[in-house]
């Protein structure tokens, strides 16, 4: 009797085992499937006179997704979510009408030349200067789409299309794109470069060769800057004191996954950790 007892109690301790570790690679499918969805890029380059098929996003008015192209929605998600959702610095944030009431009486016009030029707090174009004017008014229309009547983004552009030169606006957009597809090679093959040298002996992190400056211009900026919603100002040790005291791993722990009235990676969730970390370091450099 003992020895059956044991045999069925190894019979069903193996099951588990078995059942753990289907588990565990359906979860890993998961995970993998959920990292391919978060890294996808947004949308795709469509010249005019290309056929894009479905490619090109609809028009319909609301500011998901403007006459051009330009998906307002998307550009809103990465550089406004963090203040205009929070209410940092006293943004007002999407969807209050009463915290919009007294702006919206200003008129279209005026609250995209605010969104474009800045105003108090607010950086110009969100702390993002490589946002196009389009760019800021589609994602301006996506903000201010659920407490005002917004116009149709694209509409004066449709009407001067065929006044498009070779030397005109698609051209320098595809230039452009180029120049950042360049960027972009580049900035993998210095990422690759430090995992190697750390993967050596190297004393350099595997972000050694991100441009950290320009992560914080972009993400960062708007509060550290500012001293919005509490955060500690670049630069300013008396603020930084308490919070140089702890390591460096749990200043880019509460970096990465937001502490406080700070949002996961300053609220832009296509940075990677590394290029978060980068970020921090330019952030603390004159305090650390």
């Amino acid at each position: 009797m003992v020895r059956v007892k044991s045999s069925k109690l190894i019979l069903g301790c193996l099951a588990t085992v078995g059942l753990t570790a289907g588990a565990a690679t359906v979860h890993a499918e998961v995970d993998r499937d959920a990292i391919a969805e978060r890294i996808k890029p947004i949308g795709q380059l469509c010249l005019v006179g290309d056929d894009c098929g479905t490619a090109a996003a609809p028009a319909n008015g609301n500011g998901e997704a403007a006459a051009n192209g330009i998906d307002g929605g998307a550009i809103y998600q990465r550089v406004c979510m963090a203040c205009h959702d929070t209410g940092a610095a006293g943004a007002p944030r999407r969807g209050e009408e009463g915290e919009w009431s007294e702006r919206i009486d200003q008129g279209w016009d005026t609250l995209l030349e605010h969104a474009i030029n800045g105003i108090g707090a607010m950086p110009a174009r969100g702390g993002n200067p490589n946002l196009s004017d389009e760019e800021v008014a589609a994602s301006t229309a996506y903000l201010l789409e659920p407490v005002m009547d917004v116009p149709e983004i694209g509409d004066d552009a449709a009407a001067d299309e065929e006044a498009v030169t070779e030397e005109g606006p698609v051209e320098e957009e595809a230039e452009a794109a180029a120049v950042a597809a360049d960027e972009a090679v580049e900035e993998e093959a210095v990422e690759e470069a430090a995992t190697e040298e750390a993967a050596a002996g190297d004393d350099e992190p595997a972000w050694a060769g991100i441009d950290g400056e320009a992560i914080y211009n972009q993400a960062c900026m708007a509060c550290h800057m500012t001293g919005a919603a509490g955060a500690p100002r670049r630069g300013e040790e008396g603020e930084w004191a308490q919070r140089m005291e702890q390591d460096m791993d749990t200043i880019y722990e509460h970096a990465i996954n937001g502490i406080g009235a700070m949002p996961p990676k300053g609220g832009h969730a296509n940075l990677s950790d590394d290029e978060v970390r980068a970020a921090t370091d330019y952030l603390v450099e004159p305090v650390r």
